[in-house]
């Protein structure tokens, strides 16, 4: 039944009663359909890619169309998960602001934020269609089979979320309210399309109204970052180009095609099997007994604890979630103040963002062209670095600590917490050591990663619930479609910036800033802390990393050290408050309120800074072990 009616708000009509419960009955059924669909794309992924794998190392006979079928499923995977996103309200957005507004402004955007991608659904889905028609006269290389089968992908999710949106928008929300934000949404994107003609005169100051003045409108209202990037790109391509709408459907395709990505939903599902499977915590709790009994020890605990897990799944939220369940209630009946314990685990979102396999580090290897193996080994003596310096504001807090109550675990003891340990510790280790060698691609390796952990949940951990596989696998089709949504959105809008001379412009800004590659880099720590703080990490990087990486190379700087500066940039700006997402997702999974935060939360900036200058300033923590 909708919200208004189940609020009170007046007796409901039968008729209305009626139109409710249809609407949560199609909500219900498509949801499932989409959810039963998207789950099973994920194991047909998993298995395609593993027999790939078994296939060429083991009986030396690589299967030719393992990877075309996978980039095929995986169009439509994404597009699926970026459905379930809508459907659950898991799209990345900005709500900071929201906070602030009276009850009646906050509900006016919430339906803002549904109604403005309802309006880019409808715009774009003819040149959608249009797009996947001529795809049928491209026949693909191993299958050789229709490639509209591929692109079909792309209007058929847009008329899901399409159907998902309005039928969210009638549960959520009151008839009167709805109304006022169709009214307002359509009258927005009327007043742009009169001013077309006088718009087109204006050149790149149209950058500055659609790139800058869309986005941080969109994004402030609490529209989705994707379809805030995606709104901006049609109406600045649609406006003030000539250009086709249907090539921006292609970039859109571009950008989330990238095989490399088919490693986001697969690492995604082995952090969720990790959790399930007890390796975390066994993990946690060896650590624990070795350190446990010292002054701040459970917050080194943390720290370590992160380092090791992190970047696996494929979300910081996810890696702080395994964690924190186990270690947070332990440290605060020692006495430590949750304040500290929830910027601590902010912290250490931040500090860890370049530890292969990460996420970021993969879309960085993907808009770039930079070696996956070069960043995966650049990735983890910058993160130890970071992390030392969050260990010394710990030794600071903490030195003072009475430990007379605190009982040092026997070696008997953490023998016998170590051996059920030994296997989530090694994963991690395996995973990293088969990318850089070159056993296995990115992709390929969380293959072996998730029949690694299955197994040892059956057979060494005793613990894999059958029943929670289907929600992990929609959950995982969810975050891989917001993720790979952003990126196609970016995609586009990165290449409106480059065609409109923007990208040249910007080379020679940053290339004339004074101090060479120290100035480049101080420049740019500021620029994607900003843009961390409001976008997160991966938009930001699919949106600029093509711009700024080849200037970071014209001035000097190695790319993979490049890579690792703006990534903890970006962690700072996304774990930081007051507009840092990380920051609130922190508090969330710990369940503690973000103001007892505030004041304990700086320190750890101040250390996340100081782990980044050294980091900026000392190359070789970067690129030291890289083989050139």
């Amino acid at each position: 039944m909708s919200d208004y009616v189940e609020a009170g708000r007046g007796p409901a009509s039968t008729s209305a009663r009626g139109f409710a419960q249809a609407f949560a009955a199609l909500d219900r059924g498509l949801g499932a359909a989409v959810e039963t669909a998207a789950a099973g794309l994920v194991v047909i992924e998993i298995i395609i890619l593993l027999a790939g794998v078994v296939s060429r190392y083991v009986f030396r006979s690589p299967l030719v169309w393992s990877d075309e079928l996978a980039s095929i499923l995986f169009l439509w995977l994404s597009m699926l998960g970026a459905v379930i996103a809508l459907r659950r309200g898991e799209h990345m957005r900005m709500t900071g602001l929201m906070r602030y507004l009276g009850p009646r402004a906050r509900a006016f955007f919430e339906v803002m934020a549904t109604t403005a991608p309802l309006a880019l659904l409808a715009l774009i889905l003819y040149p959608a269609f249009d797009y996947a028609s001529e795809e049928r006269f491209i026949v693909t290389p191993a299958l050789e089979i229709n490639n509209a089968w591929r692109a079909a992908a792309i209007p058929a999710g847009l008329v899901l979320m399409t159907i998902t949106a309005a039928i969210g928008l009638a549960r959520r929300h009151r008839p009167p309210l709805i109304l006022a934000g169709l009214i307002a949404t359509a009258g927005i994107v009327a007043a742009f399309w009169l001013a077309g003609p006088a718009l087109q005169p204006l050149g790149r100051y149209n950058l500055i109204i659609f790139f800058i003045g869309v986005v941080a409108a969109s994004v402030f209202a609490g529209v989705p970052i994707a379809f805030s990037f995606a709104l901006a790109t049609f109406g600045y391509l649609a406006l003030t180009t000539t250009t086709p709408m249907m090539v921006m459907v292609g970039r859109l395709d571009e950008g989330m095609s990238h095989l490399i990505l088919l490693a986001v939903p697969l690492f995604i599902f082995l952090g969720a099997l990790i959790e399930m499977t007890g390796m975390a915590r066994a993990m946690i709790q060896f650590l624990a007994s070795l350190f446990g009994h010292v002054r701040g020890g459970l917050s080194y605990v943390l720290i370590g604890a992160m380092y090791l897990v992190s970047g696996i799944s494929g979300s910081k939220i996810a890696d702080m979630a395994a964690i924190a369940p186990v270690l947070l209630p332990e440290m605060q009946r020692r006495g430590a103040k949750p304040g500290d314990l929830v910027a601590l685990l902010a912290a250490t979102g931040a500090q860890t963002e370049t530890i292969p396999p990460s996420i970021v580090l993969i879309t960085i290897g993907s808009v770039t062209g930079i070696s996956i193996a070069a960043l995966f080994t650049g990735g983890l003596l910058p993160a130890l670095a970071v992390g030392a310096a969050l260990c010394v504001v710990v030794w600071r807090r903490y030195r003072h600590d009475d430990l007379s109550q605190m009982r040092r675990h026997s070696t008997r003891e953490i023998a016998k917490l170590a051996l059920p340990a030994v296997p989530a510790i090694l994963l991690p280790f395996v995973i990293r050591t088969a990318v850089v060698e070159g056993v296995a691609t990115a992709t390929e390796v969380s293959t072996i990663g998730i029949v690694y952990a299955a197994l040892m949940g059956l057979l060494v951990y005793r613990q894999f619930t059958w029943e929670r596989l289907k929600p992990m696998l929609v959950e995982t089709a969810s975050l891989t479609g917001a993720i790979i949504f952003i990126v196609g959105s970016a995609t586009a809008m990165a290449w409106g910036l480059t065609q409109s001379g923007f990208s040249q412009q910007l080379a020679q800004t940053m290339a004339a800033i004074p101090g060479g590659a120290y100035g480049f880099l101080a420049v740019s720590i500021l620029l994607f802390v900003i843009l961390g703080s409001v976008l997160e990490g991966i938009p930001a990087i699919v949106l600029f990393g093509p711009l700024l990486f080849p200037i970071a190379k014209q001035v000097g700087v190695h790319e993979v050290h490049y890579a690792m500066v703006v990534i903890f940039a970006m962690g700072i700006g996304l774990f930081s408050p007051p507009f840092g997402v990380g920051y609130y997702g922190a508090c969330a999974i710990s369940k503690i309120s973000p103001d007892e935060g505030l004041k304990h939360i700086w320190g750890y900036v101040v250390a996340l800074f100081v782990g980044l200058v050294i980091v900026a300033a000392v190359p070789w923590l970067s690129t030291g072990f890289l083989k050139f």
